[in-house]
């Protein structure tokens, strides 16, 4: 059996050769080597050689989006005026309202995001659609259709989000169902079991059985992880992690189950904190942040410390929610950085790690850390070193995924 870091013989076998680069911003420059999507450390005796000049640029780890919401995007749209919105209701009414504005189909939409992401060194998004009677399928169905377009250029995982809750609007949790038996989707995803789509409330008019009933009866049916947003502080977004803690041992979905957000984690420290991280890890529950602000991005060093796993994602781009957002996970490192008040060259490289291996980690994918036998996913830029790489946000002149250009200067080559 050939080990991935063999280089296999074969008359029919290409390598391409990407000369001259620093791999990581190191001092002198090597060649990396892609045959069959994977780094090796030679080229077959007998391929066929292409070669791409690196002419010195630095060589880094392309990047995993491990939360964002493509549906909802009004990227490349005429702009859109918003309005105040106060809490999760008015929220939710104004992605409706945005959704029958807009003049492109969701599916266009999503794929141009995407294919943008990729310019901007995305290897790989985990994508929140939502699931509601105003919009029945059609996100989930839009994200699959812009995900077979991108091809081989980007990994999308779809998760089922029930962004209108499944208790508080009627219909919702049968869709949510429905996306779960469909095949179509990765991951079902929850949001705020306990305030937003708990008992009682501004709009609730929902019976039954509770969300989290619910979305983990549909993870074990048919096999699906879970990825639950979490945006409730204190008590009531702390008892719904304890819960779903205890939920996901009992289930054995260890490794299976992410929070997304989780603002109730950074108002810990100390011993509360350290008792918190160490559940999670035990349970085996990822989180992802956004870097939002000072006081709601997850204290990830610290969890990373008791073994929780965390990934970085971009949210919202471009939305009903807000004008800001570019699905640049480079810029979203740079980010992390500005609301961690990072300053060393540790800090700072942490950051970027956050941004790649991180959610490489959360998604179930191969740490693309450019060694021989990982993916051949990276990108080509000019810069002195990994720090100031994600100070200065250089353009990525060249983006790699599976050892095959697929971006150029800002453009999509696929």
């Amino acid at each position: 059996m050939t080990t991935p870091t063999s280089a296999p013989t074969s008359a029919d076998t290409t390598a391409t050769v990407f000369r001259d680069v620093r791999p990581h911003g190191s001092a002198a420059p090597v060649e990396l080597i892609a045959v069959g999507g994977l780094l090796v450390d030679r080229v077959p005796e007998g391929a066929r050689v292409e070669v791409v000049q690196g002419r010195g640029r630095i060589a880094l780890p392309t990047l995993v989006d491990a939360h964002i919401h493509p549906d909802k995007t009004a990227w490349g749209e005429p702009w859109y005026s918003r309005r105040p919105a106060r809490g999760l209701p008015e929220y939710v009414r104004g992605d409706v309202e945005l959704y029958e504005h807009q003049r492109t189909p969701l599916a266009e939409r999503a794929e141009r995001l995407l294919a943008h992401a990729v310019t901007r060194g995305t290897r790989a998004v985990r994508a929140h659609v939502d699931v509601a009677p105003a919009y029945g399928l059609a996100g989930v169905e839009g994200l699959v259709a812009a995900r077979e377009r991108l091809g081989a250029a980007l990994d999308v995982q779809v998760v089922a989000f029930p962004q209108h809750g499944v208790r508080r609007t009627p219909g919702a949790g049968a869709l949510l169902a429905e996306a779960a038996a469909s095949g179509l989707i990765d991951a079902v995803g929850g949001i705020d079991p306990a305030g937003f789509d708990g008992a009682g409330g501004e709009g609730f008019a929902g019976e039954g059985p509770s969300q989290l009933d619910q979305v983990f009866g549909l993870a074990e049916r048919y096999g699906l992880p879970l990825d639950i947003h979490l945006h409730d502080t204190g008590e009531r977004g702390l008892a719904p992690l304890h819960d779903i803690a205890a939920r996901t041992k009992a289930a054995g979905l260890q490794g299976r189950v992410v929070v997304s957000h989780a603002f109730c984690v950074p108002e810990l420290s100390g011993g509360p904190l350290d008792a918190l991280a160490e559940l999670l890890a035990g349970a085996g529950i990822g989180l992802t942040t956004v870097a939002p602000s000072a006081h709601q991005v997850l204290p990830f060093r610290k969890l990373a410390a008791h073994g929780v796993r965390v990934g970085l994602g971009s949210d919202g781009v471009r939305d009903s929610w807000s004008p800001f957002g570019n699905a640049d996970m480079l810029h979203r490192a740079h980010l992390l950085g500005w609301t961690t008040d990072a300053r060393t060259d540790a800090e700072l490289t942490e950051c970027f790690a956050l941004a790649a291996g991180g959610g490489a980690d959360l998604l179930g994918l191969p740490a693309a850390d450019l060694a021989p036998g990982s993916p051949a996913d990276f990108m080509l830029l000019t810069g002195e070193c990994l720090p100031q790489v994600v100070v200065d946000l250089p353009e990525r002149e060249l983006v790699v995924r599976a050892g095959r250009v697929v971006a150029r200067d800002g453009r999509f080559l696929s």
